[in-house]
């Protein structure tokens, strides 16, 4: 094959407007089939998106034998129930994030995955391959910044539709989930290690019982990450990465856009150099890195074993802001 042939797990928002056309500019994914409880939406999608084929039912489509791969943007309490049906359904995965609602969903899969080795599985943590978080990885590695002492992020956005998932606490609605996930992830991509403890604050809305507002103190024994997220806050993401001789500022670090070059600050000794990255569309990288892995039987961009850590991560962080302790 030259292309992975892809089948899409619903008609969710961020996949009809981000994730698939993404991936149909992609070099190795053809978007061949995309499916809704509800065929009439599947069939709207589908001639949307210009997709030859629609289904009316999830099962149909992971029993279709023409189609490889599945990404999958359910809910986030569905992730890992349709995520282990699709690798039983003998096709490879790739879930949005965060890959579960907690750790033990989260190890079901893993621990089906385990049963099914040919079979890619990753959460789709696109931010992390987009070439700005690809370079100043790279910059903290080689030292550009000394020795990587602390990292301040934030991101936030307001929304308090009570019909929207990321308001309804029994579908895994709340800030952690959805946005906080990226400040956890980015922390411990940079450390490269795991966080050995933290404490959190974390206010629930009374309405919802979803976190609304999350801040956090990460201990990584070399250094340290604070972070605020929040769904009911004035729109804003930046993250602060800081050395003992230098800095780094990411202007758009998780929702970059497509069609406009982003932006990176380094300031060492006494000067600010901006460093421009041309456009490029994180979900296309995605979408080919995963399908690559597939055509080469090569290792996915970010293993299972990433995504179950920032759960624990995430955990923490609620069981800290329970006891109003320090949690290892």
């Amino acid at each position: 094959m030259s292309k992975v042939r892809w089948g899409i797990l619903s008609t969710a928002d961020i996949g009809l407007g981000q994730v698939i056309p993404a991936m149909q500019q992609g070099t190795y994914c053809e978007i061949s089939a995309i499916a809704s409880r509800d065929l009439g939406k599947a069939q709207a999608a589908a001639d949307r998106l210009g997709i030859v084929k629609a289904y009316g039912s999830y099962e149909e489509l992971l029993a279709d034998p023409d189609i490889d791969a599945i990404y999958n943007p359910l809910p986030n309490h569905l992730h890992i129930p349709w995520s282990i049906k699709v690798l039983q359904a003998g096709k490879h995965l790739l879930c949005e994030k965060p890959l579960a609602p907690t750790v033990a969903e989260g190890q079901l899969l893993f621990d089906v995955a385990l049963q099914h080795p040919d079979l890619k599985v990753m959460e789709a943590f696109m931010y992390r391959l987009h070439p700005q978080w690809q370079l100043a990885r790279q910059m903290v590695r080689e030292g550009k910044i000394g020795a990587l002492r602390t990292i301040q992020a934030f991101f936030s956005y307001y929304l308090d539709d009570p019909g929207n998932v990321r308001n309804i606490a029994e579908f895994g609605g709340g800030g952690m989930l959805d946005i906080g996930c990226y400040t956890l992830s980015l922390a411990r991509f940079l450390f490269e290690a795991e966080p050995q403890r933290t404490i959190g604050i974390v206010e629930r809305d009374p309405r919802f019982q979803t976190d609304r507002l999350a801040s956090a103190l990460l201990d990584f024994g070399t250094g340290t990450a604070t972070f605020t997220c929040s769904t009911q806050l004035a729109n804003y993401q930046r993250v602060n990465i800081f050395g003992t001789l230098g800095r780094i500022e990411i202007e758009i670090p998780f929702n970059a856009p497509a069609n406009q070059s982003t932006r990176i600050f380094y300031q060492h000794e006494n000067t600010i150099e901006e460093i421009q990255l041309a456009p490029c569309n994180q979900y296309t990288l995605q979408g080919d890195l995963f399908s690559q892995a597939v055509l080469n039987h090569t290792e996915v961009p970010t293993p299972l074993t990433d995504a179950l850590a920032n759960l624990r991560a995430i955990e923490a962080v609620f069981r800290s802001a329970q006891s109003g302790t320090w949690v290892s």
